[in-house]
């Protein structure tokens, strides 16, 4: 299942890190994607598109923040404030838009080339074709998934039965037929950005309610 692979991940990483000379260099620690399939064309992301690492307890909460407060040389009587946000596993997916249009679409690939996916993801109802008081270059990050109650439908359908949601939105969005795509039940989130010509704010938070007022769901 998705969380015995994530624990399994996680086990992977804490020895890694307590016996640094047993790390492979085939390691899951450093994967991010996995290279673009054939069938579709190639995009190289102007900036590169990396994964997201997870919280899954007190513990972690309390690890990131030590990490930031060592990165940028703070004590622990400094106040900062972080935004959390619910994870969501689907496929990531990166949109580009020039003077509020939106050019193309990519899949995170190996974090440096994705695969174009703009046909499908044009079908998506989640994703605007077109924005208003944008950034003139805008690259949108988020996350193509599908909810559990629109798993369980899809599966009931009585057509191919997918192993988990996580899996049946990867693999809605990376059909070479659009028609496909468009017969699914796919979301979209926004939860960060590449390149850009202005900034979205001052903070997380407020890039999120800039994101949010554009037309994209966020998930704080």
């Amino acid at each position: 299942s998705d969380a015995e692979y994530d624990a399994l991940k996680r086990r992977n990483a804490a020895i890694e890190a307590r016996f640094p000379d047993l790390k492979r260099a085939d390691s899951p620690s450093d994967q991010v994607g996995a290279a673009p399939a054939e069938g579709f064309g190639k995009i190289r992301h102007a900036v590169r598109m990396l994964s997201l690492a997870n919280a899954f307890d007190e513990q972690d909460v309390t690890d990131f923040d030590a990490r930031i407060r060592r990165y940028l040389a703070l004590d622990d009587q400094t106040t900062l404030t972080y935004t959390a946000e619910p994870k969501i596993d689907g496929l990531s997916l990166s949109l580009r838009y020039e003077r509020g249009q939106l050019i193309y679409a990519a899949t995170r690939g190996d974090g440096e080339t994705g695969e174009d996916v703009t046909a499908n993801a044009r079908t998506i109802a989640d994703i605007p074709q077109s924005l208003d008081d944008a950034p003139d270059l805008l690259e949108v990050r988020g996350e193509v998934y599908m909810t559990h109650r629109d798993f369980t439908a899809l599966n009931a359908t009585g057509g191919r039965n997918f192993a988990n949601p996580r899996n049946a939105a990867a693999g809605s969005l990376r059909q070479l037929d659009p028609e496909i795509t468009r017969a699914r039940p796919l979301s979209f989130f926004a939860y960060a950005w590449g390149v850009l010509s202005a900034p979205l704010g001052a903070t997380q938070w407020d890039s999120l309610e800039k994101l949010k007022s554009l037309g994209f769901s966020v998930n704080p």
